[in-house]
């Protein structure tokens, strides 16, 4: 079925290229994933746990052992679920919140407009509703208002009425907003996850695992990881007080199809609790309960079981998209829609903005892919990319930093000049690279009005006068981690497969040590000189292709968004010939018939690699 790829390595030897290929078409050295100990690690596995080697190499090289193997192939909240007090300020927040349903307090939400802060807020929505009670909600205009509480709008929801104001998704830098709402009577909790600084803002309670007092170990939770063990916690109160002897307590795993959807779509490490939030709450979807998602999923035709890839690249982006183009609310309004008429009606609207929003991010891709090649044949040595253009959708900054980052394999950032003379940015990074530490340093120096995020990913506003001093100190600041990033192009590899290996069978042992994704990563393999036939452009930006074994087996494959690239043109002009292609499985349907199919992530020439 499959084969590892076997020699061995000398201790302090730098690993070999697997099949040779030092420099792929992506400018990648192959190496074997699974080496040194653990590798026998694999064998011990498998020989205890009675597992097939080939799961056993999978799950060592994710770093299981022989006495964790049960975490990885039934990842439970029984045995993740981390003890929500461990979090600072986690028993405060509770039973604030708690005493503020006990007392049916006017309550308000703020969230942030992506799939995350979506979730978040209909997470908070459906908890109340069990309780029979409703909350305000407050989704900033992505274009109008940007990311965060204003003292505006926080100070709006206070004149309004609410006494307790929960910011999700966002909140841990809005020290002015929130002593704005404090001064209007408001009590606020933060719940959020983006890197804060050692000041905290004037908030009642300051709920998240990556401010720099907390121990907890759960920075890689999403804003709605942590809006769920605060959830836990609040009915952990709410049980102390008896507030449950005469009503049934909410079903809080009913709600982890939300949970997945944003662990999945904020990009977060898979591991420890958000695996088994991920497990478990795709097993919910499956089930539709949740009308914003079953309406959501119709209207983009899923007719199969979801997965990791449903959540990150059909329903997420269609949700993102009410944020990136359209109305702000539009993402937390389905998710927390119990109505079928009205989810149906939301499902359409964001279906036909992320029509909008593909057509609009083309547009702006090809001039933005047009100011990077620029930049780089200026400067071929810059640690990053910095592109600026006026007239760019703010709403797209995001998408088109990944696009770039991802096409180049530098930190992008990319911001739309104002008239006012400001510009609005966002970032995307490469692996080991924090973004977000650099963008809150920038902040701190004055350099940017406003900035933070995660280390693959950050938002920032600045000044148009001050774009070169923001430039130099990027610049600076990120030569060295990326030099260190650069050199290490590696692209680790799970094994050898031939087209024939690649059948339901393998998908089916393979799902045994999911889900995948940031943290727990897809399995990799290499199907080596398999000869490619029916290679086809799509769009003028996909490739298409079959892949055939010396035994005549076959497997359909697809790159995207390669054509004009050096992957792209090798697939292109590799039509008849043999070619070590590397990439991941994933099971696809037509007509009610299952076939599994091949992402290209990379491809090399076995003659060059022999040269």
């Amino acid at each position: 079925m499959t084969a590892a790829l076997k020699y061995q390595m000398v201790e302090g030897e730098s690993p070999r290229a697997l099949l040779g290929v030092e420099h792929s078409a992506r400018g990648r050295r192959w190496v074997e994933r699974l080496e040194g100990a653990r590798a026998l690690a694999a064998t011990a596995i498998s020989q205890a746990h009675g597992l097939p080697e080939l799961l056993g190499r999978v799950l060592a090289a994710r770093g299981a052992e022989t006495h964790t193997v049960s975490r990885y192939l039934d990842p439970s909240l029984r045995t993740l679920l981390p003890d929500p007090a461990r979090l600072q300020d986690m028993e405060r927040a509770a039973e604030r919140f708690a005493s503020a349903i006990k007392g049916a307090e006017a309550i308000a939400v703020f969230g942030d407009y992506d799939v995350d802060g979506a979730a978040s807020v209909a997470l908070i929505e459906r908890f109340l509703r069990a309780h029979g009670q409703n909350a305000a909600t407050y989704i900033p205009d992505r274009l109008t208002e940007g990311y965060g509480p204003t003292p505006a709008a926080l100070t709006g929801l206070a004149k309004d009425g609410a006494r307790l104001i929960l910011t999700v998704d966002c909140g841990t830098t809005a020290e002015a907003a929130i002593a704005a709402a404090n001064a209007a009577g408001a009590e606020i909790i933060v719940i959020d996850h983006h890197q804060a600084d050692e000041a905290l803002p004037p908030a009642f309670a300051v709920l998240n695992p990556n401010r720099q007092d907390d121990l907890s170990g759960q920075g890689h939770l999403a804003a709605a990881g942590v809006v769920f063990l605060f959830l836990v916690a609040t009915t952990r109160a709410l049980r102390r007080d008896g507030y449950y002897r005469d009503r049934a307590e909410p079903d809080l795993l009913s709600l982890l199809d939300l949970v997945a959807l944003a662990t999945v779509c904020d990009v977060v490490p898979l591991k420890d609790a958000n695996r088994a939030f991920v497990a478990k709450g795709l097993k919910v979807m499956r089930l539709r309960h949740n009308q914003g998602l079953r309406a959501l999923a119709d209207v983009a035709r899923i007719d199969e079981a979801p997965t990791c890839y449903t959540l990150g690249y059909i329903l997420g982006p269609r949700i993102n998209a009410g944020g990136r183009v359209g109305a702000s609310s539009l993402g937390a309004r389905l998710l927390g829609c119990d109505d079928e008429i009205e989810a149906r009606a939301i499902a359409a609207k964001l279906e036909a903005l992320n029509t909008e929003r593909r057509a609009i991010e083309e547009r702006m891709l090809e001039e933005a892919f047009a100011h990077a090649e620029a930049s780089l044949a200026a400067a071929p040595d810059r640690p990053l990319l910095f592109i600026a253009a006026e007239g760019w959708h703010k709403g797209l900054l995001g998408l088109i930093a990944g696009r770039i980052a991802d096409r180049f394999h530098l930190p992008a950032f990319v911001t739309a000049l104002e008239p006012d003379g400001t510009a609005t940015g966002s970032a995307r990074s490469i692996a080991a690279v924090d973004l977000g530490a650099a963008v809150r340093a920038a902040v701190q120096d004055g350099l940017l009005l406003k900035g933070g995020g995660h280390a693959m990913a950050a938002g920032f506003k600045l000044e148009r006068r001050k774009q070169e001093a923001v430039q130099a100190f990027l610049l600076e600041r990120l030569a060295k981690p990326v030099a260190q990033a650069v050199a290490i192009r590696h692209l680790a590899i799970d094994g050898a497969l031939s087209a024939g290996g690649a059948n339901k069978e393998l998908m089916d042992l393979l799902d045994r040590a999911g889900p995948y994704g940031p943290g727990h990563s897809e399995p990799r393999f290499v199907f080596p000189a398999h000869r490619l036939s029916r290679v086809r452009s799509m769009k003028d930006l996909h490739i298409r292709c079959t892949l055939q074994a010396a035994d005549g087996s076959r497997i359909e494959a697809c790159a995207f968004r390669v054509a004009d690239t050096p992957l792209g043109t090798l697939l292109l002009k590799g039509e008849g010939l043999p070619l070590h292609v590397v990439g991941h499985l994933r099971r696809t349907s037509w007509q009610g018939r299952e076939s599994v199919e091949l992402m290209i992530e990379d491809a090399a020439d076995p003659r060059a690699s022999r040269s």
